[in-house]
């Protein structure tokens, strides 16, 4: 497996994905018990397609919260809000420039695609968690308010466990 983080990352994110990870960078976050919670992915894949997802959620148990959220329609009440909230449609565009800004100083992808439905819809909540993560408060405005509602996902211990 070809990535930019240690062994022993690469196999505590593979227990939690399942999977062997795809053009890890780095990891990004990292939860409270020490685990990686949220990787940084290249831009493309080892076979050049591209990958547009610059934040990765890798933590088992946050992503099971996540989408939980997901589940219960909170992306369709987010996006709903963006009509009507004309600050939180200018923090949700400037998430947006300030995820491609990252991305692109990379490797720029010639889109201005970012990820997770951003500027004008919210279509994937586990890349804002991660976005927001990985960025830290203040940068991405569902991410935040998406972990505020879930709280302290950590508590129960390490996700997973490297095999």
């Amino acid at each position: 497996m070809s990535t930019g983080i240690d062994e022993a990352d690469a196999a505590a994110v593979a227990a939690q994905l399942g999977r062997p990870p795809r053009a890890v960078r780095e990891v990004a976050h990292r939860c409270p018990c020490g685990m990686p919670s949220v990787v940084q992915t290249a831009p493309r894949l080892e076979d050049g397609t591209p990958f547009p997802t610059l934040y990765y959620l890798t933590c088992a148990r946050l992503s099971s919260r996540v989408g939980t959220l997901e589940a219960e329609g909170r992306m369709r009440e987010m996006t709903e809000r963006l009509a009507t909230d004309p600050e939180l449609a200018a923090a949700y565009e400037r998430a947006h420039s300030a995820y491609l800004a990252e991305r692109d100083a990379i490797e720029p992808l010639g889109t201005q695609v970012s990820a997770g439905g951003m500027p004008t819809r919210v279509k994937c909540l586990h890349v804002h968690v991660a976005h927001a993560l990985a960025a830290g408060p203040g940068v991405n405005p569902f991410g935040d308010e998406a972990l505020a509602e879930i709280g302290d996902w950590w508590r129960a211990g390490p996700c997973a466990t490297p095999e």
